[in-house]
């Protein structure tokens, strides 16, 4: 290409919000290879294959940027006058979210621009104007306070003497790996008797809340591939609409009796020979049932729980239609294509959701489609069930989790594909951490087709995940910035980074915290953008602290004292992708990655011996906090509750005990990374299961320290009721 072509490739990449250049973890700047532009300009829908090509489109860059006006929706600040295109008349109606009329007269300022009078209510109301016809999403000062959220008082919780408390902890739950006790006498059914469902959720949080916690931060629960079993990473959803029907407990919805027909058998059957999750067996199993309590419920007369049913499918509208109909789609052709395929493996006549031989395909299945839809309610009224135990004993409930995007091969992208982005994967820059970087094989929301569409997909996104939560944390929320994206065969490192309307995106984000009433917790690791944590606690959302990144800079990297801990964030040890305590004080984690491969024995070694000095370093740092006492060696065995004493008083608002430290778990439940080829030295990432069931996660003396250590630094709220 010529140079004129380079550099007006370069002008596209930029007005399309790529960014040619990049600073590295190690400071230094990195310069991106026109091969990657153009493949991402392509999946964009900018190609630049040539120099006519590129002024193209350029040209529709240049027409396109105002393109969330033009879909219609206006974002402003609550309080505060607007101005727009005048188109008529100046009379106009605006119709407020809640139904309440209110006419008025714009005042025209000239050249053909008007202004609206300020709207004092947050929300999306409808504004009619001469030819103008669009929403207009009023966006709250903040998102609602989390100290204002704690404050309330569980229905279900005696009340406290004095002022609640306005630092609160919850716990941290994979909802997969909550195990059910024994019960004498309660019928459970196969594929029931290992393996998280809704049901146990709801018991976890009403024993954490009747222990002081706040609320619960659990695992994604999206949909995944039903006709797919080997596809059960809760961050590689099918569809981030909709939830994982497995979750599903339809004794919760349909009552006991409807368990009646389903055979019962011993847990060790769903487990493999690590004692980890068999989670295709499981699914399958739990499919089958849910099959014949589907056909029980078919026969059974008409109800109220039919009437129910039938007026979630009408809520859910299109949207629930598609996902029903792909998930039958996926299943008839994993006869022949086998069931890792994708809707782009797919007949060219079915890739279209909206064309003939789909919509002759749902008429002659369907009741293959109402049995999807019929799994949907059954997830729905569960969570619904779950969250409504957690509000009741907890003042946030359930914290939900939304991953940062979605399998390129499922329900969601090819229900909304001209949203998202095909032919790139979303992952990460290499960086300390991972110096090849990471391809996590998912699409997102393509930028500019999320502008086209008023930001409709990411609003039901976020309206999905809140409906039954009382709050949300976003997974890699500095996606709402920039993303990574690797070009189809291409390796992690020959990625770059498309850039996000940040602001429109935690306006609206902003906006739906403050109709749920939710809090919004982003997990602001790694590279973070310049003024992006700012932007964060400018809108009332919270970041993350994580206890192994909360070091100095000098060597060696002494740990933060509690006092420089941040206010606006949840503190924690770890992370799903992290070491759990007692994990990193054996080094499970340094084993792990020599037995991947991905450390030499010399560099086990070496991490090992690091590993030595950090302890000594963090048993420091807990004898100066005046936790630990002074002139004792370093302990053999993790300090857990001295840990926890750390962070419990640091001044972050809200601290995160996760699940696999109060019950004194050892393995980490994900290892990001390349697998090895060898699947036996595998990590089994997202299959752990908790050696102790959920009503005895409470009752253990190790526990009720840990929880004595929350009281003591004010994180408890005193209940009555509480155990010890």
């Amino acid at each position: 290409m010529s140079r004129q072509t380079d550099a007006l490739l370069l002008k596209v990449a930029q007005s399309a919000g790529l960014m040619p250049a990049w600073i590295d973890a190690h400071g230094k700047e990195r310069e991106v290879g026109a091969d990657t532009l153009r493949a991402v300009l392509e999946t964009l829908g900018f190609p630049c294959g040539s120099e006519v090509q590129c002024r193209e489109s350029l040209a529709r860059l240049e027409q396109g940027a105002d393109a969330t006006a033009d879909a219609g929706l206006l974002l402003v600040r609550l309080g505060r006058s607007f101005t727009l295109r005048r188109e008529g008349s100046l009379h106009y109606q605006l119709t407020l979210e809640n139904g309440t009329r209110v006419m008025g007269t714009a005042q025209d300022l000239g050249g053909g621009r008007v202004a609206i009078p300020a709207i004092r209510k947050p929300g999306y109301h409808r504004l009619e104007m001469g030819r103008i016809q669009c929403t207009v999403a009023v966006v709250p000062e903040q998102a609602p306070r989390v100290e204002d959220l704690l404050r309330r008082q569980p229905a279900a919780r005696p009340m406290t003497r004095g002022q609640p408390s306005v630092r609160g902890w919850v716990l941290g739950a994979q909802v997969y790996a909550l195990r059910r006790g024994q019960t004498e006498g309660e019928p459970v059914p196969d594929g029931w008797q290992a393996g998280g469902d809704f049901s146990l959720l709801g018991t976890l949080a009403r024993e954490a809340g009747n222990h002081g916690a706040a609320g619960l931060a659990i695992s994604p629960l999206h949909a995944m591939f039903s006709a797919d079993p080997q596809r059960y990473s809760p961050y590689s959803p099918s569809s981030r609409l909709f939830l994982n029907a497995m979750y599903a407990d339809p004794a919760t919805v349909l009552g006991a009796d409807c368990l009646g027909a389903l055979s019962q058998g011993e847990e060790a059957r769903w487990l493999d020979p690590t004692d980890c999750l068999d989670w295709p067996a499981i699914q399958s199993t739990r499919l089958a049932q849910l099959e014949r309590v589907f056909e029980r419920f078919e026969a059974t007369a008409r109800s109220s729980r039919h009437q129910d049913l039938q007026a979630f499918e009408l809520e859910g509208g299109e949207a629930l239609a598609r996902h029903a109909c792909y998930e039958a789609l996926h299943a008839h052709f994993s006869a022949t294509l086998g069931a890792t395929h994708g809707w782009q493996d797919w007949p060219a006549e079915f890739r279209d959701p909206a064309s003939t031989a789909v919509r002759h395909f749902a008429e002659s299945h369907e009741r293959a489609l109402r049995f999807h839809v019929f799994l949907q309610w059954l997830a729905a009224r569960s969570l619904a069930h779950a969250q409504a135990e957690a509000r009741a004993h907890t003042p946030l409930g359930l914290i939900a989790d939304l991953a940062v995007g979605t399998d390129p091969r499922g329900s969601h992208a090819w229900s909304r594909q001209q949203q998202v982005m095909t032919g790139v994967s979303v992952g990460a820059p290499p960086d300390l951490f991972q110096p090849r970087g990471q391809d996590w094989g998912l699409t997102a929301f393509s930028p500019w087709a999320l502008r086209q569409h008023g930001h409709a997909g990411f609003i039901e996104t976020v309206r999905a995940v809140l409906a039954h939560a009382g709050g949300l944390r976003v997974d890699h929320v500095i996606g709402l910035a920039r993303l990574w994206l690797v070009p189809q065969g291409a390796s992690a490192d020959q990625g770059v980074y498309l850039g996000y309307p940040q602001d429109e995106l935690m306006d609206l984000l902003m906006l739906e915290a403050w109709r749920h009433q939710a809090v919004i917790v982003g997990e602001n690791l790694g590279t973070v953008p310049q003024g992006f944590n700012a932007d964060l606690e400018r809108r009332g959302f919270l970041g993350m602290s994580v206890l192994w990144f909360e070091r100095e800079e000098e060597a060696p990297q002494r740990f933060h004292p509690p006092s420089a801990w941040p206010v606006r964030s949840m503190a924690m040890a770890s992370t799903h992708d992290l070491p759990t305590l007692r994990g990193w004080w054996m080094g499970r984690d340094i084993h792990w990655r020599e037995r991947h491969g991905e450390h030499d024995a010399a560099e086990a070694q070496r991490q090992t011996a690091l590993r030595e000095q950090d302890k000594t370093v963090l048993w420091t740092a807990l004898q100066q906090a005046g936790l630990a006492p002074a002139g004792v060696p370093v302990p053999e065995a993790a300090p857990v509750n001295e840990v926890l004493s750390f962070l419990a008083a640091t001044p972050s608002v809200l601290l995160n005990v996760a699940l696999e430290d109060l019950a004194g778990e050892s393995e980490q439940p994900n290892l990001p990374g390349r697998p090895p080829t060898d699947a036996a030295l595998a990590h089994p990432n997202w299959r752990r299961t908790l050696g102790t069931p959920v009503d005895s996660l409470f009752a253990t003396e190790s526990t009720a320290d840990l929880l004595e250590a929350l009281r003591r630094a004010g994180r408890c709220a005193s209940t009555s009721g509480a155990r010890s």
